[in-house]
């Protein structure tokens, strides 16, 4: 998980938060790894720890059975994968959403 800095102003006491977390840059990948193509889910060990939300995801997946060739689009295997993943709920290296069309970094 990263840092966060909240700032307060007296003038209209607004109150602003950022919280600095690794997000997908424009490019679709993730420290190097492309965030498509054939996924595998294991339970220790993965390249990314991901979390599913159903709102504001770094990333949104759409599971595929042939061409997983554009961002978001994953098929998920058993041998052989891309890159590994592995679902938590806390300290996600993403968040991702799933979705039926549309995907990609949001």
């Amino acid at each position: 998980m990263g840092r966060c800095t909240i700032a307060l102003f007296s003038i209209g006491l607004s109150i602003a938060a950022s919280c600095a977390r690794a997000a997908p840059p424009e490019n679709c990948t993730y420290k190097g790894i492309d965030l498509f193509g054939d996924v595998q889910v294991v339970d220790s060990f993965p390249d990314i720890r991901v979390e599913i939300v159903t709102s504001f995801p770094d990333l949104k997946v759409q599971t595929v059975e042939s061409f997983p060739d554009t961002c978001g689009k994953w098929r998920f295997v058993d041998s052989f994968p891309d890159f590994k993943i592995q679902y938590v709920e806390s300290f996600p290296d993403l968040k991702i959403q799933m979705v039926q069309s549309f995907p990609g970094v949001p």
